[in-house]
């Protein structure tokens, strides 16, 4: 017969005293009650110091630091960031002189191209895939084609090309377009494109060569721009495979060449944490002198929420 399992006595274990064992939370860090009618920065100081409501306050404050020493501060962005209405901020942003530079994938221009030209973008994938006609948009893939066509043959950017071209034909609404408002104040704006995964790439005006040129031409200004990132901040917003990588080859490329990046300072914000961003972005390049932040959540609640703190810290005297 098996032998029968006792329970484990509970009898002559040692213990402590709770007064002097550390802890990892204090009611001194606890967030506060909201008094309707206060201030924006009366709502922040009231979150709670802990996790990310203190990563939050730390990301900000790095941001406001990097610019007011007069380091880099780059934005890579997924075109998702775009279709939640967060254009606005990001001009606001280059506008004050908060970022040094932006990149998007290839999606985030034919977001931010519709937007100028109509005022409107994003169609149903679903109700128009199983009719054939989803990307099948005629003004967006022979504006933005002939856009990059032009810059390759221009020696161009393909984020400069299509700045440049949405300013020449006077989109009613260049007011809302990232890459127009970039091409206007000369911010560096460079787009990294994966050939096939654009629906600009389906129609019979794509010139693949053209494409990858440009395109190589921006990964080259923005690993200039990376190599200038000592003291400086990468944020990536919503991007998951493109552009994390698209900086980790920039980041290697750039210390290859003899650039000293740390201390560095980046940040992945998304509402998952995936493999590459936490990886390529968050990790490997700060582990020898840096810092790492992750943040989850809506991309249109979490990002206007850390602009708007570090506007707040940004206008007060250093």
């Amino acid at each position: 017969m098996a032998e029968k399992i006792q329970p484990l006595s509970l009898e002559g274990i040692e213990t402590y005293s709770l007064k002097e064992r550390p802890s990892k939370v204090s009611y001194r860090d606890f967030g506060q009650p909201w008094t309707p009618g206060q201030s924006f920065t009366d709502f922040i100081e009231r979150l709670p110091h802990i996790l990310a409501a203190t990563a939050l306050r730390e990301l900000a404050a790095a941001w406001v630091r990097a610019r007011r020493q007069g380091h880099t501060v780059l934005l890579g962005c997924g075109a998702h960031v775009l279709k939640v209405g967060l254009s606005p901020v990001l001009i606001d942003l280059m506008r004050r002189g908060l970022l040094s530079g932006l990149a998007l994938n290839g999606a985030g221009i034919i977001h931010d191209a519709e937007i100028a030209m109509a005022g409107r973008t994003s169609e149903e994938v679903g109700q128009e895939l199983g009719t054939g006609r989803f990307g099948m948009a005629e003004e967006t893939a022979t504006f933005l084609n002939h856009a990059i066509n032009w810059g390759a043959a221009q020696g161009l950017g393909l984020g400069e090309a299509v700045g440049q071209k949405l300013l020449e034909a006077g989109c009613p609404f260049n007011h809302l377009s990232v890459v127009a408002s970039a091409a206007r104040r000369e911010v560096p704006l460079t787009v990294h494109v994966a050939l096939g995964t654009d629906i600009i790439h389906m129609h019979p005006s794509v010139n693949p060569a053209a494409v990858g040129a440009a395109s190589h031409h921006d990964f080259r200004v923005f690993a200039a721009l990376v190599s200038r990132l000592a003291g400086g901040l990468y944020i990536n917003l919503g991007s998951a495979v493109v552009l994390p990588e698209v900086f980790l080859k920039a980041v290697s490329l750039a210390r290859n060449l003899g650039h000293q990046l740390e201390p560095l300072t980046t940040a992945n914000l998304d509402f998952i944490q995936h493999y590459r961003p936490l990886t390529n972005v968050v990790r490997r390049p700060t582990q020898t002198q840096g810092q790492g932040f992750a943040l989850t959540g809506h991309h249109e609640i979490m990002f206007p929420l850390l602009a708007a703190l570090v506007l707040e810290d940004w206008d007060k005297q250093p």
